[in-house]
């Protein structure tokens, strides 16, 4: 069966990729450019069962018309995980809010035309920044579920670029929802958003642990670097392994009881003093250049509000991978990429 996924050059997509290669499914991918997905086909061997379609931009209208126009009624699931990711923006309203809301509007749009009698399973990549209101972050007796909406306006989006991210996936999220409650009588389509904390995890291909990483995995490239003497007190989220993001947005078109959910995808809480901990451990090569355990002074973290997804668990029935594996398999690949090991 064809699944469509949007912006497979992504951290998580090519995984998905991956994943869905490997269960035996035919995967049509969209790509910025030609090049780009050169990149691909030749990361993924030129499997025969992936197919790569060029999507300049996922905001323009009509944009994904021409992919649904060639594939007609072979396409039943559609993972869209493109949307801009980046706190290098400085007009964010043009370069992340509009692009987000537009293109998941766009796919939904060409799907109304091409595959309302078609399209089975719809699954949008979000964010648990959706979820958390940022006012109640410190409040360490407030707990978020999968039915929390960060409440912050566009307007509020458009000051930083750590609002526009948040902006960003609460409206582009809140585009799909009321897309699917508005065109019921139109679509057959079941949708599901699969709302990740930070994400990290190794990058599927050793070649792209080079360098700069992804913006969640550059958490701990940034971490490796900062010294011994880094103030690491406000290194603080819940975290999710990439791997795990994967399995989840398969299961989120796989299982029936996903139908109308958001998945709130988080393993736990981390602070800079597990990293820390953790790092020195596991990496004794790496003390003395990296930040070390103190329970004290600056680097000490304060307490902070609680996400509870025990229904997303639930629902999706695996356990998620501890913090201990993801960082250590994310620094052992950091290290052996950069020449590290």
């Amino acid at each position: 069966m064809p699944v469509l996924v949007t912006g497979c050059t992504g951290f998580i997509a090519q995984y998905i990729v991956r994943d869905l290669l490997e269960q035996n499914y035919e995967v049509i991918g969209t790509v910025r450019s030609k090049e780009k997905g050169d990149t691909i086909e030749r990361l993924f061997n030129n499997d025969p069962s992936l197919t790569l379609e060029v999507v300049e931009d996922i905001a323009a209208p009509d944009a994904f018309d021409n992919v649904f126009e060639k594939y007609g009624s072979k396409i039943k699931v559609i993972l869209h995980t493109a949307s801009p990711f980046h706190f290098n923006a400085t007009d964010y309203e043009n370069e992340m809010l509009k692009p987000a809301l537009h293109g998941t509007r766009s796919v939904l749009e060409s799907i109304k035309k091409y595959g309302s009698k078609t399209v089975e399973r719809v699954v949008v990549t979000s964010s648990i920044a959706a979820i958390k209101d940022m006012e109640k972050v410190a409040n360490a007796d407030f707990v978020y579920t999968e039915e929390s909406w960060n409440p912050i306006t566009w307007e509020e989006s458009k000051l930083n670029s750590q609002n526009a991210y948040r902006g960003s996936k609460k409206f582009a999220e809140k585009a799909a929802w009321d897309f699917w409650e508005e065109n019921k009588n139109i679509v057959k389509f079941e949708l599901t958003t699969v709302n990740p904390s930070m994400i990290f995890g190794p990058q599927l291909f050793d070649e792209n642990a080079k360098g700069v990483l992804n913006t969640s995995a550059e958490v701990i490239n940034s971490f490796l670097k900062s010294g011994p003497d880094a103030d690491i007190s406000a290194l603080k989220n819940d975290f999710v392994d990439v791997r795990d993001v994967s399995k989840a947005h398969l299961l989120a078109f796989q299982k029936t009881d996903t139908v109308g959910k958001r998945l709130g995808l988080s393993s736990g809480q981390f602070n800079g003093q597990d990293l820390a901990r953790i790092l020195n451990e596991r990496f004794p090569q790496l003390q003395g250049t990296i930040p070390q355990v103190s329970g004290d002074g600056a680097n000490k973290t304060e307490p902070y509000a609680k996400f509870d997804n025990s229904n997303t668990k639930e629902i999706l029935g695996f356990p998620f991978r501890g913090l201990e594996e993801t960082l250590s398999d994310t620094v052992a690949q950091i290290l052996k990429a950069q020449g590290g090991v």
